[in-house]
């Protein structure tokens, strides 16, 4: 099944930078992320290949490849892309086996790395913290340590294809070269297996690995941890762990970059006269001075009570916005005082209430242009 493009998986245009790709990769992961998702069996699914299209396009070299060659350019079985080998390495990978210029693969290799996505709340996401992770990986044998082979003894050169991990065969006009199949192209046979691993030098743990996350993470965001992947086949080295951030939605507080927003009910009374309210902030409660005439959706800048960059740079701002809140539940005393204080501002014209003015002047003009 064919891959969709990177850039429509993310919803941005290929002209687009690192800061709108992030974003959007923000929102994509947000939406279907499988623990907010639980009954829907796409989710997971999309919520990988958005994480697989953020891995591509946030790395210049990746995302040169794949613009000039598309998934080609970076599918790893492709060689990193043409731009990263000759047309021959390609060829020998593809067409090696049939034609003789595979290459062997016997020898110790590099173990696969692996990826852990860690939800971690905003406020640990802002301050950094340290957390125990448990990741299920194939491990070094510690009884053959990796060899496949049983205590006391050790692999032995296959005599098939003399350690090459490969055979030549002549079919016709042919020399064909297959991968040996004594030895599955190791270059060597245990007659003796490890009963740990069954001749695997690999076993599959679960082991518990302390992650400290640095302040300033956001989505998307990944840590490596050089060594913690798989352990590699026949002793071979082990990959590395990439521990990518998910940062749990905030009952409070939504966060764009460096800035937090959050919304602040204000009363009636507040709006029109002024008042001071205490709002929350990630480092406490601090006060806030709002001004008589203040209207919905007014913007108050808390300056430095944002994040600071995981990168660097000055701290962001919590920008405040206001929200009116209509008084519910009158008794008949309140209504009635609010009656006469709607009929006193009738009092005053227009210029108490100039946005509803104005509003009322563009509907009137609007259906006077209808008439003509």
């Amino acid at each position: 099944m064919s891959k969709r493009d990177y850039y429509e998986v993310l919803g941005v245009s290929k002209g687009a930078d690192n800061k709108d790709i992030k974003k959007a990769y923000r929102r994509v992961a947000m939406k279907y992320h499988p623990d907010r998702n639980p009954d829907d069996p796409d989710a997971d699914h999309k919520f990988k290949e958005a994480t697989e299209a953020y891995d591509v396009l946030m790395d210049s070299e990746k995302r040169d490849a794949y613009d000039r060659f598309g998934h080609d350019g970076v599918n790893p079985n492709m060689g990193g892309g043409f731009g990263g080998g000759s047309f021959s390495d390609i060829f020998g990978d593809v067409f090696g086996d049939i034609f003789g210029g595979g290459r062997g693969r016997g020898g110790p290799q590099r173990g696969s790395d692996l990826r852990y996505t860690l939800d971690i709340s905003l406020e640990d996401a802002v301050k950094g913290t340290t957390v125990e992770i448990r990741v299920p990986s194939l491990s070094t044998c510690d009884d053959c340590h990796g060899s496949g082979a049983r205590k006391g003894s050790a692999p032995t050169t296959c005599g098939t294809c003399g350690g090459a991990g490969q055979v030549r065969m002549q079919q016709g006009f042919f020399q064909v070269q297959q991968t040996c199949p004594s030895c599955r192209g190791r270059g060597k046979t245990i007659a003796d297996p490890c009963r740990a691993c069954r001749g695997q030098g690999r076993v599959e743990k679960t082991r518990t690995l302390s992650v400290k996350v640095p302040p300033g993470v956001d989505t998307g965001d990944r840590i490596r941890l050089s060594g913690e992947g798989e352990a590699g086949p026949e002793g071979g080295p082990p990959g590395d762990l990439f521990v990518q951030m998910s940062v749990k939605q905030h009952p409070i507080f939504e966060r764009d970059g460096k800035n937090l927003y959050c919304e602040v009910p204000i009363t009636f009374v507040d709006a029109a006269l002024g008042g001071e309210l205490e709002v929350p902030t990630l480092d406490g409660r601090v006060k806030l001075k709002i001004p008589p005439e203040t209207q919905t959706g007014k913007l108050f800048r808390l300056r430095g009570k944002g994040v600071r960059p995981v990168r660097g740079g000055n701290v962001g701002d919590l920008l405040c916005r206001a929200v009116v809140e209509t008084p519910v539940q009158l008794n008949r005393e309140q209504k009635e005082l609010l009656r006469k204080f709607q009929e006193s501002l009738g009092q005053g014209g227009d210029a108490q209430s100039p946005r509803q003015t104005s509003w009322f002047e563009g509907v009137k003009n609007f259906f006077d242009d209808m008439k003509i």
